[in-house]
């Protein structure tokens, strides 16, 4: 089988989402999104000249050169971390339905089912389900404020600091949707994390992917649903086989002693 990439899976994503059988599972995640990201995005343009405006206003006037240059980059940086903020509040919100959906999409990949969520049962593993969201949570939020510290330094806040704040991201966006999968199986946050650490080429252009399109407007609004599902079939491609191993091969352990 060839090698696969995280563009290839998240275009894996585009196909599943609106395939039969799934569209009706993205549905509500997708009625969230819409409503969340196209409130912030109407507020967002209409105070995004400012906003960058009085930023590179703080450059040195040495480099006054750069004004033109860094204008795209800051561009992208705002609507990143505005899209990215909401994102991330939609998707809390989202997340029992974000859950079911992936396990869909494994199931139609795969053509098992190894358990079978209802919309109950998923009703009913809320709390436990939002406090895996809170553990992501807690570990974005003291990584972004040392990165938006960054930003405030003058010079290197505008040059260095979006380039940073966009791989920084890419991370955090791959971490997000690729959990639910992991979560769905019951895999500890940390050693998802260092899974994902494992194969940093795909999991990186994954959520570059991810993160471009979240900054453009109309196509953000469907990237939620389409993340999810491209994440489940990364999940079925690169790690669900290795981690069904291990788990056998610790059960039988086990078993012998």
């Amino acid at each position: 089988m060839p090698t696969r990439s995280g563009l290839d899976y998240f275009f894996d994503g585009v196909h599943l989402a609106f395939s039969p059988g799934i569209r009706r599972f993205t549905l509500l995640p997708l009625m969230i999104n819409v409503l969340l990201i196209g409130t912030a995005l109407y507020y967002l343009f209409t105070h995004l000249n400012d906003w960058i405006t009085q930023w590179l206003d703080a450059l040195p006037s040495f480099l006054s050169w750069l004004y033109y240059l860094l204008w795209p980059l800051l561009t992208i940086t705002i609507l990143g971390t505005f899209s990215y903020f909401f994102s991330t509040l939609a998707n809390f919100i989202a997340s029992p339905f974000h859950g079911l959906l992936a396990e869909k999409v494994e199931q139609k990949i795969t053509g098992k089912i190894e358990s079978d969520l209802s919309l109950f049962s998923v009703l009913k593993d809320t709390p436990r389900i939002l406090l895996r969201e809170g553990q992501k949570l807690f570990y974005v939020i003291p990584r972004a404020l040392g990165l938006f510290l960054l930003l405030l330094i003058p010079g290197l806040g505008q040059t260095l600091g979006p380039i940073v704040w966009f791989l920084f991201t890419a991370w955090i966006l791959a971490i997000q949707y690729c959990d639910y999968s992991f979560d769905n199986h019951k895999v500890d946050f940390k050693v998802m994390r260092n899974q994902l650490k494992q194969k940093p080429g795909k999991t990186y252009g994954f959520g570059m992917i991810v993160a471009l399109l979240t900054t453009i407007p109309v196509v953000n609004l469907f990237i939620m649903p389409i993340a999810v599902c491209g994440a489940t079939a990364m999940w079925v491609g690169e790690f669900k086989y290795s981690h069904t191993n291990h788990s056998a091969s610790a059960s039988k352990t086990m078993s012998a002693k």
